[in-house]
């Protein structure tokens, strides 16, 4: 072995590399322990409306340990997340002493439930809000659903000035829908290549010469039909049918 120069050369090149690494690991251990490079701050980047100082700050303590190296920045970004108003973060060491955080709230497009909202992008979240916001519902895992569905129906009936105030997906995947007028829309199922908004747009095409004409306010309409629906007028004694059809 100690005759060949070029297995001598590798072993060196190998012993050599080895020193470096455990030099580089050695000096990125001080660096984490070292109290040379303390946090002084976090910043906060963002537009926030519903979460304060106080939140921030309590989400935070006992988690900025270290110092600038050292930090843990999955565990910050987990611990802002967690907030209730918050949807995102995004954390990054700032030289040389200081964190950032960019945090992106949920924006409420709805109530969910009793005790929950949904965000613009469809999704359930865990908060509260006096805000004066339709209301949604519907089993486990239909959230993002009954949102989308919700934006549609609003589309059918806004021409119209109708507005939605509430949207209810039942467990049998049922559709009611409650406008600000107190008019009750039962929609029904969606059946196979037809989904209920084809129903809600027959309605809403059929609106102007039949609903929009009558004095007295309706109650409850009843689209369940393949061809018509079913209104419920209070005073009267029974429903009277628009382009009767059997119900589906």
């Amino acid at each position: 072995m100690w005759n060949n120069p070029r297995l001598l050369n590798t072993i060196a090149g190998a012993l050599s590399a080895a020193a470096c690494l455990a030099l580089l690991v050695a000096g990125v251990t001080w660096l984490q322990r070292s109290a040379l490079f303390p946090l002084h701050e976090i910043t906060v980047d963002g537009p926030l409306t519903h979460t304060v100082a106080a939140d921030l700050a309590q989400a935070t303590r006992g988690r900025l340990r270290g110092n600038f190296f050292a930090v843990d920045l999955g565990e910050v970004r987990a611990a802002l997340e967690a907030l209730p108003w918050v949807r995102s973060v995004q954390v990054r060491r700032v030289w040389p002493d200081r964190l950032e955080a960019t945090i992106e709230e949920h924006v409420p497009l709805a109530h969910w439930g009793n005790d929950a909202l949904i965000n613009t992008f469809g999704e359930r979240f865990d908060a509260r809000s006096d805000a004066k916001l339709p209301r949604l519902d519907g089993p486990p895992g239909t959230a993002s659903e009954v949102a989308r569905r919700y934006l549609r129906f609003g589309e059918i009936l806004s021409p119209l000035g109708l507005k939605l105030t509430q949207v209810v997906l039942t467990p049998r995947f049922a559709w009611r829908l409650t406008l600000d007028s107190g008019l009750h829309i039962e929609l029904g199922r969606d059946i196979g290549s037809q989904p209920a908004e084809a129903r809600l747009a027959r309605f809403a095409a059929a609106y102007p010469q039949t609903l929009g004409t009558l004095a007295q306010p309706h109650a409850y309409v009843d689209l369940r039909y393949p061809n018509g629906f079913a209104l419920r007028v209070p005073g009267l004694e029974q429903e009277r049918g628009e382009q009767q059809g059997s119900k589906g």
